[in-house]
């Protein structure tokens, strides 16, 4: 989905314009910047939340030339699903009962 196909979805939703739906999906993800940028943490009951976290510095490899390359310590944002999104995305498969029949042309037990 993208951003275009999320207004398209909020726009129909209700008596909205694009225009409208425009500035609400925007409003949202710059909330959402805005409260990460500044170190916030963002949680959505029922969806997930947001946060930072620090990566530290490293020395890292460029793939190209093999040469060592010093990698900064940087903030990067993180996403953590809640319960009910991963229950929703993978829901339980229904548990079926061992078959008790005997198997065809078997011998019934005594």
């Amino acid at each position: 989905m993208t951003k275009a196909d999320l207004v398209e979805k909020v726009t129909s939703l209700g008596d909205l314009t694009r225009r409208d739906g425009e500035v609400i999906v925007d409003t949202l993800f710059d909330s959402v910047i805005g409260a990460l940028r500044s170190g916030d943490k963002i949680e959505i009951r029922g969806f997930g939340s947001f946060r930072t976290r620090q990566r530290k510095p490293r020395i890292g490899r460029n793939p190209k030339t093999g040469a060592k390359v010093e990698v900064p310590a940087k903030r990067v944002p993180y996403f953590k699903p809640s319960k009910e999104l991963r229950d929703l995305v993978n829901p339980k498969a229904e548990a079926q009962p061992p078959a008790t029949e005997p198997a065809s042309g078997a011998a019934p037990s005594l």
